[in-house]
């Protein structure tokens, strides 16, 4: 079998993986312990991002014709390849945060929904929180005005009810009307 034969499948995979990718991120992963490298790849399968070492040229040759060949010019050295389907920030995310506690692990690059980013560009993804933490805060903004009805109404009624406060308004109108 010659040896591109035996390559094939390995290009394939890769081709595959990103095929419906929201997010790629390339790292350089030398200078990483085993430990750390352990640590690492727990945190990204954890959030369900697949994280994985490929050799450059079969990186290159499954990058061509996609979103993701914008990163071919930067496969030199030992890289590795963090994917998501799901969750368009979660590699940056945990890349970046790993980054901070170990300084070996340099982002290169990434296409976040079809778009190249460079280093900073990544680290600027790796900041917008995840859609959850989003909608959270989305939900937390809508609910807290009817929160703040609710709590009104229910001092009003602890305070002898809306019945009360009617007849107030009602004792001051006429009131009001005379001194015209």
């Amino acid at each position: 079998m010659a040896k591109v034969e035996l390559k094939q499948p390995i290009v394939q995979e890769i081709a595959e993986q990103v095929k419906d990718a929201q997010c790629v991120v390339l790292v350089d992963y030398r200078g990483l312990t085993v430990e750390e490298d352990t640590q690492l790849r727990k945190q990204l399968r954890e959030a369900g991002v697949a994280y994985k070492v490929y050799k450059n040229t079969l990186m290159n040759f499954a990058f061509k014709g996609t979103d993701f060949e914008s990163m071919s010019s930067l496969l030199e050295g030992p890289n590795a390849i963090a994917v998501s389907k799901d969750d368009a920030t979660a590699p940056a995310r945990i890349l970046a945060k790993f980054a901070k506690t170990a300084p070996a692990l340099e982002l290169k690059a990434g296409v976040v929904e079809g778009t190249f980013y460079d280093t900073d560009g990544i680290k600027t993804i790796a900041s917008i929180p995840s859609r959850d933490e989003l909608l959270s805060k989305f939900l937390g903004s809508i609910q807290s005005p009817i929160t703040n009805l609710a709590r009104v109404l229910n001092q009003i009624a602890e305070q002898g009810g809306g019945a009360a406060a009617a007849e107030a308004a009602v004792k001051e109108a006429p009131a009001e009307e005379a001194a015209e």
